[in-house]
């Protein structure tokens, strides 16, 4: 059973490189072709589909297969459980609610 961290670390991992950032907001506005997101990022099939994976893997990017080509677009529900995980992690305590620095040392 995978634990938790490993399933933040695969969607922020998605979220870390600045070629996949780029991917998600040419996928912003609907469904693209992988030859569309080739030439848009001028990067070679084996690139694409090596920062592909990373993206389908983490659940924000979904694929259907049509003919030969492969076609991307953002999941609604990976982009919401991205949006959760992110919450999770770096929700205040109620004890930070006024923004004071705490410490315990």
């Amino acid at each position: 059973m995978e634990t938790v961290y490993a399933e933040r670390a695969r969607v922020f991992k998605a979220l870390c490189d600045a070629r996949r950032q780029r991917i998600l907001e040419l996928l912003h506005g609907g469904e693209k072709c992988a030859c569309v997101l080739i030439d848009e990022m001028s990067m070679p099939q084996s690139s694409l589909s090596y920062h592909m994976k990373i993206l389908c893997d983490s659940g924000i990017v979904v694929s259907r297969e049509e003919g030969k080509w492969t076609y991307y677009r953002i999941s609604r529900q990976g982009s919401e459980q991205a949006i959760a995980l992110l919450r999770e992690i770096t929700a205040a305590t109620p004890d930070d609610a006024d923004g004071a620095p705490r410490t315990t040392c």
